[in-house]
C-alpha cells in the first residue's frame, strides 16, 4: 500500500475509503411529523457542540476492541457502564457511570481522510466540492451554527451562535453572510481576569457620548454602499459586527450570561478549574440565556504519536467535563431542551504505529469509523447505535453519514434539513445533502 505525508509532515499508511451504505432506518417525513406533533418547532432548544479537533480515537473512548490483537486494542481495558452490555475504554470512567443519559453512535463514517475535508463534512453535512489540503480552512457551505443563527436567531440581543475560544476550520457562514458568523469568545473563562472583549463599554464613554457616536455613524451609513452580494461588501460585514457589539453592550441578559463568577464554587469545581471545564460551564450559561448554538473548539486530538499518555490526561479531563455538563443540565431540567454533541472530524486507525521521527506510538486519520456522543433534546438514553467490526476498521451495522447526523441536529433544533437556501449567485442549495435523520436519535 502506498504511503504519503500527512498535514504535519508525518508519514502514514493510507486509510481505507469506504462508500456509505444506504442502511438508513428512518425517513425525513416521519421525523418532521413527529417534530410537529411534539411542538419542538416552538421549543426553546439549544445545542452545545464540543468539537474535538484533530479526530479522537474511537478505540480509546467508546469503542474498545478487547479481542483484537495488542497492536490494535492498545494499552487500555474495556470497562462496564451503567447500561448492561455497553462497554467503554477505561479512560471514560465518569461517562460510563452516567451512560444511561446519552447515546453513543459507532457507525457514522465518511471518505474524507484529511482534516480540512473531514471538518467541513461533519460541520456542514455537505462534502467538499473539490479536493482540499489537509490543513485547509474550508467554507463551501454554511456551518450548523450559522444555519441555526439564520433560522432561529436569539432573544435579548444575544448573538445566536458562539464559538469558544476560536472558530473551527469550517465553522463559518459562507453565503449566509457575516452576521451569521460566530461570536468568538477568545479569553479564558478560567482566568480571574476573564472578560468578553468588545462587549464592555470603555471607561469614559457615557450613554450620551455613545449616542452621539452612533448618530455620526448612522449619517455615514446613509452614503451609497456597494451591495453586490455575489462579490460581498466587507463594509456591510463590519456594520453587522458593529451592530452586534452595540446590542451586546446594552443587553443586561447577555452581560449576566458572561458573568461566570456568579456560579458557586461547587459548580465551578465540578466542571474543573481548567479552560475546557469553564468553557463548558460558560456554554451552559449561554444556552440557559437563550443562545441556540455554542461550539467549544477543543484542539489537540490528532494523536499520531503519544496517544496513550495523552488519554490519561487529556482524555480523562474531557470525560469529566462532558459528564459534569450532562449531569448539570439534567439536574437543572435543561437536558430535555439542550442537545450535547461530542465529536471530531474522524476516528483513528485501529493499527497502532510509530511514525518515522516519532519515539512513541499513535494512530493515524481514519474516517471509516468514529464514535460520537449525543445527549439531550429528546435523544433516547442509554443506547449504542451501530457497530464497527471486531478490529474497529469499519462501520458494519446501521451505517450513517455526516449528512444524517447534521439532519438530526437540525430537526432537534426545529429546522427542516430539506430546506432550500440560495447562495450569493442566487442558485438553490440544500441545507444538507441527505436530509434523512438518524432514526435512533429521534426517539
Amino acid at each position: 500500500m502506498p504511503i504519503h505525508k500527512n498535514c504535519q509532515g508525518m508519514r502514514r499508511r493510507d486509510c481505507l475509503s469506504l462508500g456509505l451504505g444506504a442502511l438508513l432506518g428512518g425517513g425525513l417525513v416521519p421525523a418532521l411529523k413527529a417534530r410537529a406533533e411534539s411542538g419542538s418547532e416552538k421549543r426553546n432548544t439549544g445545542c452545545i457542540l464540543i468539537w474535538l479537533d484533530g479526530g479522537p480515537s474511537h478505540i480509546e473512548m467508546f469503542d474498545p476492541k478487547p479481542t483484537a490483537p495488542a497492536e490494535i486494542r492498545g494499552e487500555y481495558e474495556p470497562i462496564a457502564t451503567k447500561v448492561a452490555g455497553m462497554h467503554f475504554s477505561e479512560n471514560m470512567e465518569r461517562l460510563a457511570a452516567i451512560s444511561d443519559k446519552f447515546t453513543i453512535l459507532r457507525s457514522v463514517c465518511h471518505n474524507q481522510n484529511n482534516h480540512g475535508a473531514g471538518n467541513h463534512y461533519m460541520m456542514t453535512g455537505a462534502p467538499t466540492r473539490i479536493p482540499v489540503s489537509c490543513g485547509a480552512f474550508v467554507s463551501f457551505h454554511p456551518s450548523m451554527g450559522s444555519v441555526v443563527s439564520a433560522e432561529r436567531g436569539a432573544p435579548h440581543n444575544l448573538p445566536p451562535y458562539f464559538s469558544l475560544p476560536s472558530i473551527t476550520r469550517s465553522g463559518g457562514p459562507n453565503f449566509l453572510g457575516a452576521r451569521h458568523a460566530p461570536f468568538v469568545v477568545s479569553d479564558d473563562p478560567n482566568s480571574k481576569s476573564f472578560r468578553v472583549r468588545d462587549v464592555t463599554v470603555p471607561k469614559g464613554l457615557d450613554d450620551g457620548r455613545i449616542g452621539n457616536r452612533r448618530q455620526v455613524r448612522d449619517k455615514l451609513d446613509q452614503l451609497a454602499r456597494f451591495q453586490d452580494r455575489a462579490s460581498g461588501d466587507p463594509v456591510l460585514g463590519a456594520d453587522q459586527n458593529y451592530q452586534q457589539a452595540v446590542s451586546l453592550m446594552t443587553s443586561e441578559v447577555a452581560l449576566r450570561a458572561f458573568e461566570i463568577e456568579r456560579e458557586t464554587d461547587a459548580i465551578r469545581d465540578a466542571y474543573g478549574r481548567n479552560t475546557l471545564g469553564q468553557q463548558a460551564l460558560l456554554a451552559r450559561r449561554l444556552v440557559e440565556a437563550g443562545v441556540p448554538f455554542v461550539t467549544i473548539n477543543n484542539g489537540g486530538w490528532d494523536h499520531h504519536s503519544n496517544i496513550f499518555p495523552a488519554f490519561k490526561g487529556q482524555g480523562r479531563n474531557l470525560e469529566q467535563v462532558v459528564a459534569t455538563l450532562i449531569q448539570d443540565l439534567d439536574d437543572r431540567g435543561l437536558l430535555d431542551t439542550t442537545l450535547v454533541v461530542v465529536m471530531g472530524e474522524f476516528g483513528r486507525t485501529p493499527q497502532i504505529s510509530t511514525l518515522p521521527g516519532s519515539t512513541t506510538p499513535g494512530r493515524d486519520h481514519w474516517s471509516s469509523a468514529m464514535s460520537i456522543l449525543v445527549a439531550g433534546c429528546g435523544t433516547p438514553r442509554g443506547q449504542v447505535v451501530g457497530a464497527t467490526d471486531v478490529r474497529g476498521y469499519a462501520a458494519v451495522e446501521k451505517i450513517y453519514g455526516p449528512e444524517n447526523l447534521v439532519s438530526s441536529i437540525y430537526l432537534k433544533l426545529g429546522i427542516n434539513p430539506d430546506k432550500i437556501v440560495y447562495n450569493t449567485s442566487g442558485r438553490p442549495a440544500h441545507l444538507v445533502s441527505d436530509p434523512r435523520p438518524i432514526a435512533e436519535l429521534m426517539g
